[in-house]
């Protein structure tokens, strides 16, 4: 991947989000903007609570002492690693920054886990979450804004051929009749397909349609959508779809029924030379059937915030094709922490008082 296509997203990144730090958002307002929706059962209705006593925090600077403010009664266990935690873990109420089988298995009395991720497949497996024991809330739709950007950015560079030019920067050339130019295209007045509409879907979708473009999407719960969406499709219409959009956007979480749902039937029904955007989780797509698309013409081409493996090895092809942008799982970054921020001190004042969590994933959806 040459430096300066990474230097040119980051750049039209940062225009793109560019903006006073506001003041710190409500809760209320929060809620509101990111449709956020309280869980099913109230946390006094399980019986293995016991109010918040003594909460395993890891993964939190500054903020620790502010919860400590917040809650005076409560004590805060700070560790830095999972070695750490496990020694730790055995009578606290709850896990704040981690999660994992042998850490969980650690965990006598703790009934809720909130992780910093969106993606919660490296811990919704684990029995104790699975079965209901523990109750387990993500950062789902926090980080969507920022996310939503980073995926427009990928697409404007590939649109607009910009890779190859930020090649040619490295050689000097000056490259003005370059087949690279005959190859540009607007966006406006495009079709883009977002595969999997939910918060990170619903913000890549609301840019596209500030674009100009036609913005079509499936979802796996419903065919609801929001006014900038023209068609909302079930997950098997996806074949259906996909071969009316220039522009392609995954953004499903990594579940049983999405692990390598993008496959070579999947690139084959796409329609020639169209764009491929991941914001998703790597292990949705196919690499080698991705890989192959590319090279074949079939995807004209991609940028990936998200690889299957991650790392992606040095050596593997992605990384030397002109017309691929891949960037580090770095989406979420740069993006206002605040709301995380806000969402936990809400969940933590929940927690304390029985009540019904915010974020909650389903252990069956995987999400």
């Amino acid at each position: 991947m040459n430096q300066a296509v990474l230097l040119f997203v980051a750049g039209v990144f940062f225009l793109l989000h560019a903006t006073t730090s506001p003041a710190e958002i409500s809760i209320e307002e929060l809620i509101g903007d990111a449709g956020i929706v309280e869980g099913p059962i109230a946390m006094r209705d399980l019986p293995q609570w016991q109010g918040a006593r003594r909460l395993l925090v890891s993964r939190l600077d500054d903020e620790v002492d502010e919860l400590r403010a917040l809650m005076p009664d409560v004590e805060f266990v700070v560790v830095n690693a999972e070695v750490d935690a496990i020694e730790k873990v055995g009578h606290v109420d709850a896990i704040i920054g981690l999660c994992s089988e042998r850490l969980l298995a650690a965990a006598k009395s703790a009934v809720w886990v909130q992780i910093f991720s969106s993606g919660a497949e490296h811990c919704v497996n684990v029995p104790a979450v699975a079965s209901g024991q523990i109750v387990l809330t993500n950062m789902q739709k926090m980080s969507a804004p920022v996310i939503g950007e980073h995926a427009v950015a990928m697409m404007l560079a590939l649109a607009r051929r910009l890779p190859v030019y930020a090649k040619g920067m490295s050689q000097g050339a000056w490259m003005r009749r370059s087949e690279a130019s005959t190859a540009m295209f607007p966006v406006s007045g495009k079709t883009m397909l977002v595969i999997g509409l939910g918060g990170i879907g619903t913000e890549v979708a609301e840019r596209a349609a500030a674009l100009g473009m036609r913005v079509v999407a499936t979802r796996n719960s419903s065919r609801d959508g929001p006014s900038f969406v023209e068609y909302v499709g079930l997950s098997d219409e996806l074949l259906d779809l996909v071969g009316q959009a220039e522009v392609i956007v995954n953004a499903l979480p990594l579940t049983d029924s999405t692990r390598n749902l993008l496959d070579a039937e999947f690139f084959a029904a796409t329609r020639k030379g169209a764009l491929f955007i991941n914001v998703g989780r790597g292990g949705t797509v196919d690499t080698d059937a991705l890989t192959d698309a590319i090279r074949n013409g079939q995807i004209g081409g991609a940028g990936l915030d998200v690889t299957d493996p991650e790392p992606l090895p040095s050596d593997h092809a992605l990384w030397q094709l002109d017309n691929v942008i891949i960037t580090p799982h770095v989406a979420s970054r740069g993006g206002e922490r605040e709301r995380h921020f806000v969402l936990l001190k809400e969940n933590l004042r929940r927690f304390a008082a029985g009540e019904r969590l915010l974020n909650v994933v389903d252990p069956e959806r995987g999400y």
